[in-house]
């Protein structure tokens, strides 16, 4: 454990924590000497920490997971002062091609749980003492694109909803923190390691380690948004103003032939 610690918090409760940007949140945070509760559907392992770790295994698209995290807060007597709602899902398809059951998957994780664990961790920090809560959107939320239309419209929510519950919660001790990152080096999108590591090299991806650490200063520094990158920044005003044309060629020429 650090001497000198970067990060205010004593407990975070991590969800989607097993692999990814949210396995990279729990290294940093355990690293600072935070407590951690790691929320996923597989098994989250971290070695080497001097810190406590609690797990849950829990699947977040059942109906009543929320609940059965404030349950186990509960019963572990834990009280945390950092939630990030990281646990997500991504699919480069038509919204015709994905199941009855893929949909609702998106609904469940990036709408459903995040509304309904936010809403509870936030009672719960304003009764504690205050705390943070970083919710995990992404700058596809500008950008309404074939192929990434249910993932780009969920991440919307995510955004919109997390800046309005910030201003709600304002003077009451707790902010909330919305995260819109652009390509980052991890699997989420299928990508090959070899391209992973290419794409840092040559700027176009972020690593999750930069990513994660300046994400939790914005929140730290209770800002209410955090974009990654001024090329990122830039690229926002610019997708807005694609014409239908464009997209649709994105959907003839990209899209319709990896079917």
């Amino acid at each position: 454990m650090t001497s000198k610690r970067t990060y205010p918090w004593r407990l975070a409760v991590i969800t989607g924590a097993a692999s990814g940007i949210g396995r990279c949140f729990a290294e940093a945070l355990a690293a600072d000497g935070c407590s951690l509760l790691l929320i996923d559907r597989n098994d989250c392992v971290l070695s080497a920490v001097d810190v406590d770790i609690h797990t849950l295994r829990l699947d977040l698209t059942e109906p009543d997971a929320p609940h059965k995290i404030m349950q186990h807060l509960d019963a572990a007597l834990l009280t945390p002062d950092l939630l990030i709602n990281n646990a997500g899902i991504f699919d480069f398809k038509a919204v015709n091609d994905l199941s009855r059951e893929r949909i609702n998957t998106y609904i469940d994780l990036h709408m459903r749980v995040v509304t309904h664990l936010s809403r509870l961790m936030a009672a719960r920090m304003v009764q504690t003492g205050g705390g943070c809560i970083l919710n995990m959107s992404s700058m596809s939320c500008w950008m309404p694109m074939p192929g990434i239309a249910l993932y780009a419209a969920t991440k919307a929510y995510i955004r919109v909803f997390s800046r309005a519950l910030n201003v709600e919660l304002r003077g009451s001790g707790v902010t909330v923190t919305v995260a819109c990152p652009g390509g980052i080096a991890t699997d989420l999108f299928g990508l090959p390691r070899n391209l992973q590591r290419l794409g840092v090299r040559v700027g176009a991806l972020a690593t999750p380690e930069k990513f994660v650490r300046n994400a939790l200063h914005r929140c730290m520094r209770r800002k209410s948004q955090y974009i990654n990158g001024l090329l990122n920044r830039i690229t926002i005003p610019l997708v807005a103003m694609l014409p239908i044309s464009a997209r649709h060629l994105i959907k003839t020429k990209l899209l319709d032939r990896i079917k």
